[in-house]
């Protein structure tokens, strides 16, 4: 393969990680199961989230392969165009506030099993704004270049792109969980509003990155 199959699964790593690290309704839902219930809990509906997110993924990047010659011709404007949004969900995450949402959930009498299959399937409810998300980051990360033109290396290059999706976003929720665990009983609500200014400044400064790296490569040398 053109591309190494380290660098597919790093590049898959990398928008799935990117991806998940968002304090939106899903997060908040996983952070107060962990301060709630148990860590346990918590990690369970953060793998929930991870596979809604990877199953968003691959028809995210199906549908960014079928287009990927338009992808090409247009690539320094859709990585600006994927740099401002991923930006603009960054301003939005840094002044959202957490902590009404922290308090309406209320600990609830649920197996490990219904804890997974509710936030799963929260989370595909909202596939109209994370679709558009994980496709942002595919463009930042220039996910839909990766596989090689032959049909089989393309096929094996989409699925080790996919792993690493799946493997960036359970190491997000494993991270997360158990950081929250770590400090569970001193843990607060408006702790949330920490993480979600660390989340949003994170989120913004990649989009601005993708931006001046696109203008950078853009601009030919002298």
């Amino acid at each position: 393969m053109g591309i190494g199959i380290i660098e597919l699964l790093i590049r898959g790593f990398a928008v799935g990680l990117a991806a998940s690290i968002t304090v939106g309704p899903v997060a908040v839902l996983c952070i107060q199961r962990t301060l709630s219930k148990s860590r346990r809990s918590g990690l369970v509906s953060g793998v929930g989230v991870a596979c809604a997110d990877t199953l968003m993924a691959i028809i995210a990047f199906f549908f960014y392969s079928m287009l990927q010659a338009q992808i090409e011709q247009y690539s320094a404007l859709l990585q600006v165009g994927g740099g401002i949004f991923v930006i603009i969900v960054g301003v939005y995450i840094f002044f959202q506030n957490p902590v009404p949402q922290i308090r309406r959930n209320r600990a609830g009498k649920s197996s490990l099993w219904q804890d997974f299959a509710s936030i799963f399937g929260f989370t595909l409810a909202n596939f109209v704004i994370v679709i558009p998300y994980i496709l942002a980051f595919f463009a930042m990360f220039n996910v839909g270049t990766a596989a090689e033109t032959t049909d089989v290396a393309s096929i094996v290059g989409s699925i080790f792109i996919i792993v690493g999706f799946f493997g960036g976003a359970v190491t997000w929720w494993i991270a997360l969980t158990s950081l929250i665990n770590l400090f569970r009983l001193k843990f607060r609500p408006r702790h949330m509003l920490t993480i979600n200014h660390i989340a949003g400044v994170i989120i913004s400064l990649l989009g601005v990155y993708t931006i001046l790296s696109t203008f950078i490569h853009v601009i030919p040398k002298a």
